[in-house]
């Protein structure tokens, strides 16, 4: 068979979606458009009435949904969505390729991995780290870890989502990336949302002081990379040098901003776990360092500051 005829057998390739909330819809809508047959599936039949009408066929059962093809890729709310939709179909599992881009936690994808091999699948984590209008753009990128290897044609249509980041054989690790991910994602949020509210308790309109708020968080990578070497090598290191930084300058910083939060009446708990970082390190003999020594308070918590 030509390379020709071999692209087109891969691009023609079935593929299954089952959860079709917006991130499984533009999963589908991007298959579809690179010209797979896709077969969907959802707990809320109505939620496939957009995709159907794209091209997608609507599966009867999970058992059906999975039957239609051997890439299956699952877009739910967690993990446990997974056992209540494809624990009536764990006989159709059996030399699938299942793909869960769910969110849950690093144990429960290990678990996951076990009982899908275990009816005879080979089991992918998975997390997608765009948003739905973002799905199959060149922005987009997936973390992915598991055991076995898919057939390459599967890693190509896997592609077609966002360009695969692979992180070796365990399951837990793609999700765990995908959750370091998303702890720096919605903290920045959380400080986006506290900083305009602080703004606004003067006045500042949202839509004047976010464009400066996002400003900042753009510059963040720049400045904590401005050096010549990666500041994750310090870290990995034992080293905090504390030439340009120190914790207890930054600790006054997160006094002065708890101080602020108070006196303008708005809710303290962001302000006030960040602050317990910096004095969790003075307290513990460190205030000289850099401000990456806080990490040694959030590995080991619930050390007593003096």
């Amino acid at each position: 068979m030509n390379t020709q005829q071999d692209s087109n057998d891969a691009r023609n390739t079935a593929v299954t979606v089952i959860g079709l909330g917006p991130m499984g819809r533009a999963m589908v809508r991007t298959l579809l458009a690179a010209g797979h047959p896709v077969a969907v599936w959802n707990r809320t039949p109505g939620r496939a009435d957009g995709v159907v009408a794209d091209g997608a066929a609507l599966a009867a059962t999970p058992a059906e949904a999975v039957e239609a093809s051997d890439l299956v890729i699952l877009s739910l709310t967690d993990y446990r969505a997974m056992y209540d939709i494809l624990g009536g179909a764990t006989a159709s599992l059996a030399g699938r390729t299942l793909v869960n881009l769910s969110s849950d936690t690093p144990e429960r994808s290990r678990e996951a991995a076990a009982w899908a091999e275990g009816h005879g699948a080979t089991f992918v984590t998975g997390g997608v780290m765009v948003p739905p209008p973002m799905v199959g753009t060149e922005a987009s990128h997936v973390y992915y870890s598991g055991r076995g290897r898919p057939p390459e044609s599967h890693l190509a249509t896997l592609a077609l989502l966002g360009a695969p980041r692979p992180l070796g054989e365990d399951p837990g690790l793609a999700q765990l990336m995908y959750q370091a991910q998303l702890t720096v994602f919605l903290t920045t949020l959380s400080g986006l949302m506290q900083a305009t509210a602080m703004l606004g308790a003067a006045g500042v309109k949202a839509e004047h002081a976010l464009p400066e708020l996002l400003a900042s968080t753009a510059g963040i990578g720049d400045i904590l990379t401005s050096g010549d070497e990666n500041p994750g090598s310090a870290i990995d290191a034992g080293e905090h040098p504390g030439e340009l930084s120190t914790v207890t300058m930054m600790g006054a910083t997160t006094d002065h901003i708890v101080e602020t939060s108070t006196s303008l009446g708005l809710d303290l708990a962001l302000p006030l776990a960040v602050q317990a970082h910096y004095r969790q390190a003075i307290g513990n003999g460190h205030g000289g360092d850099n401000w990456t020594r806080i990490i040694d308070g959030i590995r080991e918590p619930g050390t007593t500051a003096r």
